[in-house]
């Protein structure tokens, strides 16, 4: 029985290598990627490659602002979507929904509005408001509630119930619950999941101007379009510069939530 189990895994094992293989082969031809096409591209690379050296920056007064421009798209567009994360998340969560329906319907809403990328959301928005950095905060926050009320209602769902029946107990309302017993137990994945969502949107907020939602993007899009490389690579790597320099502040701000939150717990 066993020899026959064996063998049996080792045919299914050969038939999924076998149609991975020819599924492959059939994706390279269908996608027409062939080495010689790749080969021909190499002259225009060259032309790009030298176009990009040395970086400028013709307008670096307009750069700066741009950058602090997406700077603020992703403030404000993590602050809206914790915001209404935290009331949404409050329904979404089991132990704390009015009625098991509402749980399920607010979390297929955080599913759908997460399976939907924030350049999409973003192009949506500016057909909604027009040009400029609004459509870019409303994309970003509405992207962030697909993620966060995720987990703000996991963390949620994890809370003893002794802790939810013991202030219900004593006649707290819904409201109190929430906030003496709730919050201050999720807070350290609240903070945490917020500081990582923050970090997200730096980064999508320095694209989203490739579709007109305002910020440092536009300005990549512009020097693009004029063929301008060597502003191509000075404005990409001031967008290279912002993102890691955001990864330090994120870091940071991590560490003191884990201080804080060791402290709170001892």
């Amino acid at each position: 029985m066993k020899k026959f189990q064996d063998s049996k895994d080792k045919m299914t094992k050969r038939i999924i290598l076998f149609l991975a293989i020819v599924l492959f082969v059939y994706s390279i031809f269908q996608l027409e990627i062939m080495p010689d096409r790749i080969l021909k591209s190499w002259e225009r690379s060259q032309h790009l490659l030298f176009g990009m050296i040395p970086p400028t920056l013709d307008e670096p007064i307009d750069i700066a602002g741009a950058a602090l421009e997406s700077l603020q798209v992703a403030v404000m567009g993590t602050l809206f979507g914790v915001i209404f994360s935290v009331i949404l998340a409050c329904f979404a969560a089991r132990n704390l929904a009015p009625h098991w329906t509402i749980s399920y319907a607010v979390k297929g809403f955080a599913a759908f509005v997460r399976a939907v990328p924030a350049l999409i959301w973003a192009i949506l928005f500016i057909i909604a408001v027009g040009l400029g950095p609004t459509p870019g905060i409303l994309a970003l926050a509405v992207n962030s509630i697909g993620m966060l009320v995720k987990v703000y209602a996991e963390a949620i769902e994890e809370i003893d119930k002794g802790v939810i029946e013991a202030i219900k107990a004593t006649g707290g309302s819904q409201f109190q619950v929430i906030m003496q017993g709730v919050l201050p137990t999720i807070m350290s994945a609240f903070i945490s999941w917020s500081v990582f969502r923050f970090d997200v949107n730096i980064r999508y907020a320095a694209v989203l101007g490739i579709v007109g939602a305002g910020g440092i993007g536009w300005e990549l899009v512009r020097a693009s379009r004029v063929m301008a490389y060597d502003q191509v690579l000075g404005v990409t790597l001031v967008i290279f510069g912002m993102i890691i320099s955001m990864e330090f502040l994120t870091r940071y701000l991590k560490k003191r939530s884990d201080v804080v939150s060791a402290k709170a717990a001892s």
